[in-house]
């Protein structure tokens, strides 16, 4: 395998938390991707909601789909820049573990009921899932993935510090990571990161659109307002007149992503360039990322967002559902807190520690959830007829 000079290169890996033998068959990266794929928290992603409840539709995407779909078009893009593939391919597929049910509704729900308790967010969340929460193997808790996998992870948004700034912004758990395994947090993660996390963007906003037509919430003919979307459908009907809806749809959407990742390419081949890196620290110290969008395909992007939460994610029906989700969380962790032996027997372990432990417990408890297990759970807890 011939990799670019920037890219990760697994035998100059940093390690793990708790060394291991090297395997002779596979790479530190491939054995991450692999312990991610078998985790728990991966399986219950196919019944956490993207945008739509997942019993509302066999088509709408969940966030295992979504996740799915990240690695593939993040694994195509880190391929075409020379990087690590296997890497690459990790962090996309690790990227939404810490989500709660009904995604960013029920995430929002939680860190409302964790206000004063130390808040809750998913992507701190998806951090403790790969270094705590799971627990697979003997010799520790966690996974024991990679430093290069685990820092990805943490700076999925970019560097989580500006030079010089406290620490005290950081939160708890990723703090406390930081000082026994220093991630660097005042730089960029390295290159097959940054790809991973713009192929999220990618991924999410093409196939929402997909998702809203599907779902009614959205007539194709409104998107010929929408800055990129509107050239492509014009496009799409030049190119093929008369084309059923259904395809129609289908074309569109492949269209934008070969549009964005084309942009996305011959940007970061810029980028790289220009700066001369010849390494991957030199990725990371850099100033500006080097796996980005030019200059207009980013404010396309953002016009994009702009529409679709506008349209899509404050659409009527979208706000019931979100907010049925928050009342299912909220009084879930009510009643969690309230009457704590109300949790599983495995759960209870900590139930008789202060308030803010006994909080990060009925928090991981409901991250945990399927969409489909806490309604359940409500139903036990608040329908009397409904059997414990």
């Amino acid at each position: 395998m011939t990799w670019a000079a920037y890219a990760c290169h697994p035998d100059a890996s940093r390690g793990r938390q708790w060394p291991e033998p090297a395997s002779a068959e596979r790479s530190c990266f491939q054995r991450d991707r692999d312990r991610i794929l078998h985790a728990g928290a991966f399986r219950k992603l196919a019944y956490k909601t993207q945008v739509f409840v997942y019993h509302e539709g066999d088509y709408f995407r969940t966030r295992l789909t979504h996740s799915l779909e990240v690695a593939q078009i993040a694994r195509s893009i880190a391929r075409s820049l020379g990087l690590n593939e296997d890497l690459t391919e990790a962090l996309a597929l690790a990227h939404d573990l810490g989500h709660t049910p009904f995604g960013h509704a029920g995430e929002r729900a939680l860190d409302q009921s964790m206000a004063t308790l130390g808040g809750f967010d998913h992507n701190e969340q998806t951090v403790r899932i790969l270094l705590s929460l799971e627990q697979r193997y003997p010799e520790f808790d966690g996974l024991n993935l990679t430093w290069e996998c685990i820092e990805g992870v943490v700076k999925h948004n970019g560097p989580l510090l500006a030079p010089g700034e406290s620490r005290d912004k950081l939160r708890p758990f990723i703090a406390a990571l930081d000082a026994r395994w220093p991630l660097e947090l005042s730089q960029f993660a390295s290159a097959e990161a940054q790809v991973a996390a713009i192929a999220d963007d990618i991924a999410y906003n093409n196939h929402d659109i997909d998702d809203a037509l599907r779902a009614g919430l959205l007539e194709i003919d409104a998107l010929r307002e929408v800055d990129l979307v509107g050239e492509v459908l014009v496009e799409v009907d030049r190119l093929h007149p008369g084309l059923d809806n259904g395809r129609r749809i289908q074309e569109l959407v492949r269209r934008m992503i070969g549009a964005m990742v084309g942009d996305l390419l011959a940007e970061s081949r810029r980028r790289l360039s220009d700066n001369a890196v010849a390494a991957p620290a030199e990725v990371r110290a850099a100033a500006a990322p080097m796996v980005a969008f030019s200059a207009a395909m980013q404010k396309r992007n953002l016009v994009l967002k702009a529409f679709l939460f506008d349209n899509v994610y404050r659409h009527y029906k979208v706000n019931r559902m979100t907010s049925k989700a928050e009342r299912v969380v909220s009084e879930l962790f009510q009643i969690f807190m309230d009457e704590p032996h109300c949790l599983p027997s495995s759960w209870q372990g900590a139930i008789d520690g202060d308030r803010h432990q006994r909080a990060r417990l009925v928090a991981d408890y409901i991250a945990g959830m399927t969409d489909r297990y806490a309604l359940l759970e409500h139903k036990r807890l608040f329908d009397p007829t409904v059997k414990s």
